[in-house]
């Protein structure tokens, strides 16, 4: 469970990166809620990988 809630962040970068790939190949590239969806979980992984692994270090 450590190591999962370690790789959170970095799981959720990886989601919103295959969803922008997906869309690219759909050629949904218009749509403001996907694009803005992913770049939110970008953001929310950064700052949770930079927390969680700070805190499980200490």
């Amino acid at each position: 469970m450590k190591g999962l809630l370690k790789n959170l962040g970095l799981i959720l970068i990886v989601v919103a990166a295959i969803i922008l790939i997906v869309c690219s190949f759909t050629g949904n590239v218009n749509n403001n809620v996907i694009l803005g969806t992913s770049a939110a979980l970008v953001v929310l992984g950064l700052v949770s990988y930079i927390v969680l692994n700070k805190r499980l270090t200490d």
